[in-house]
């Protein structure tokens, strides 16, 4: 059996979150979700495939809930639990894009404030 030797310096976040005493077990991450069809909570099965084979979105990619081994179990964390459920809602529901609005120039201002005073008067004020 080959051994397997993580890169020094290489630490996930999830494992550091997991070492300042954020971590959960797929089932306890589960419980922080409500059932399905009237579930008390979700499986952690389905946590499990969210972890091995992810959720696919609507572009086709797949987004994986983090998830590291720490002996005979899987732990994730709740800001894995976030970013996951943040990624599948940008995919699902991408913001729209919002274009910087530029400041009108003293010259617009001005042509803009004339009209104003124009549009007044022709109304008798």
């Amino acid at each position: 059996m080959a051994e397997v030797v993580p890169e020094v310096g290489t630490v996930p976040q999830v494992l550091a979150e997991i070492q300042a005493g954020a971590g959960l077990s797929l089932s306890a991450a589960g419980r922080l979700f409500p059932g399905h069809r009237g579930g008390a909570a979700v499986d952690p099965s389905t946590v499990f495939r969210w972890r091995t084979k992810g959720t696919r979105t609507a572009a086709g990619a797949v987004v994986k809930l983090e998830a590291v081994r720490v002996g005979g179990r899987w732990l994730t964390s709740r800001g894995a639990v976030a970013r996951f459920v943040a990624a599948l809602t940008a995919a699902a529901d991408p913001t729209p894009v919002v274009t910087p609005v530029v400041p009108r120039t003293s010259a617009a201002r001005t042509r803009a404030s004339e009209r104003a005073v124009a549009a007044l008067k022709k109304m008798g004020a």
